[in-house]
């Protein structure tokens, strides 16, 4: 009774408020509605002086999240989305991973230095990645310096049978499109034998009863960073680079995002624990943003809004493209540089800064295939943890940027691609490129 779909929202009391003048600073150079820029960002012009020094001297790397294999790009077929070759850029067409290391290997050669570039894994994309690293020229591991790194997962989850108090909430509390009579009375029946299989089978019981694939899950991006210090990669990038201070984390359908040397500098000037990038929302734009909720300015899911009117509040989206202070990170797990080499230290610190993060839970339709073409479809639960509820915690300094959309923009989509090319972000992207 401590997690579920309920609980997932914070509390109903809770006041959402819109970002105030001066929460956020404006490096998008004009972009955005005039509604969403009238909320008067603070305008910052940070010289790249900063940011190209730090890139010369090796003290930042980046961190590309290619864990999870892209169900809404896909919509449920199973594919490894950083190999997907969405686009034709180049000349030939090009897959998210391909992109994001052009972009790496242009920026390495701008700034004389190579930019490390760290690829984070799970088990259902980390073979298929090494594979392509392995077979590609251009991309081998190891074949040159800032040849990408890999950090396999430390962390998975196994699916849960659901309460019957969450499949009611999903269906009978969340809004819902309402039938014809008939078709509702069917899906009525349904629901209510899902509700009897799930008692059945034991409410919170761990679902076995499928093919190992179909019983595991990834556990949330809020794992990666921790991933990166139980694996050994950041010890032994820190090893390699004594001087790397920042980490640029994002996700691998973030495409135009790159190692810009005005944010890296404003970043690295203001101090700040996190610096997060975010753009002005769109009508498209769901699942939570930045807000005030009671008074502190964080990141929020859509998942823990109070209510789903409260979303469209919000002028702003998070990105999950993030600058990360290593040291200061570190101390957040209470951790430093050294302890990293100490295993057990590691896998303590954690387990307590786990225990303090929100656990959202969510409903995943699963088949069941029991031969000569038979299949059932049975809703489980699984649990999450996502690393912008790092926002939430007392005494971590946190800044936002607002960026332009071609840097900004998720693909999360197909649909979205006819678009993105012919508003020029593709051709955008491609200028960031050096193809190898």
């Amino acid at each position: 009774g401590r997690i579920g779909l309920a609980q997932n929202r914070l509390p109903a009391s809770t006041v959402i408020e819109d970002v105030q003048p001066g929460d956020v600073v404006n490096l998008a150079g004009g972009q955005g509605s005039r509604e969403q820029m009238s909320k008067q960002p603070t305008t910052h012009n940070p010289q790249p002086t900063t940011g190209l020094q730090a890139l010369r001297d090796g003290r930042v790397a980046v961190v590309t999240l290619a864990a999870g294999v892209g169900s809404r790009w896909t919509h449920g077929a199973g594919v490894v989305k950083a190999l997907h070759p969405f686009c034709k850029l180049g000349g030939k067409h090009r897959s998210f991973l391909e992109v994001h290391l052009a972009k790496s290997r242009y920026t390495g050669r701008l700034a004389g230095m190579p930019v490390p570039h760290i690829i984070t894994t799970s088990y259902l994309t980390h073979e298929a990645i090494a594979d392509y690293l392995d077979t590609h020229s251009g991309n081998r591991r190891g074949n040159h310096e800032g040849s990408p790194y890999l950090s396999p997962g430390r962390a998975v989850g196994l699916r849960l049978i659901p309460m019957a108090r969450d499949l009611r909430f999903a269906w009978e509390e969340m809004p819902q499109q309402l039938l014809d009579e008939q078709a509702q009375k069917v899906r009525e029946g349904l629901h209510a034998a899902l509700i009897g299989w799930a008692q059945q089978m034991g409410e919170g019981a761990d679902y076995r009863d499928n093919v190992p694939q179909q019983c595991l899950h990834p556990v949330g991006h809020w794992f990666e960073i921790p991933n990166l210090l139980k694996n050994g990669v950041l010890a032994k990038l820190l090893d390699e680079r004594p001087r790397l201070e920042a980490l640029m984390m994002h996700n691998i359908d973030t495409v135009g995002t790159d190692v810009d040397p005005a944010i890296l500098g404003y970043h690295l000037e203001s101090g700040a624990t996190m610096t997060i990038e975010i753009i002005t929302r769109r009508v498209e734009d769901r699942g939570g943003g930045l807000a005030r909720v009671d008074g502190h300015l964080r990141l929020i899911e859509g998942m823990a809004l109070p209510h789903e009117k409260d979303e469209f509040k919000l002028s702003y989206y998070n990105t999950n493209t993030m600058w990360i202070n290593i040291n200061k990170v570190l101390a957040l797990f209470g951790l430093a540089r050294a302890d990293l080499q100490d295993q057990t230290v590691v896998d303590k610190a954690v387990r307590a800064l786990a225990a303090r993060m929100p656990t959202y839970v969510t409903l995943k339709d699963v088949k069941k295939r029991w031969g000569h073409g038979q299949e059932d479809v049975f809703p489980v639960a699984q649990f999450e943890k996502l690393w912008g509820d790092m926002t939430a915690l007392p005494g971590v300094d946190c800044r936002y940027v607002v960026v332009p959309r071609v840097r900004g923009q998720q693909l999360k989509e197909q649909a979205q691609l006819d678009g993105w090319l012919r508003d020029g972000s593709a051709a955008y992207v491609e200028s960031l490129c050096e193809w190898g």
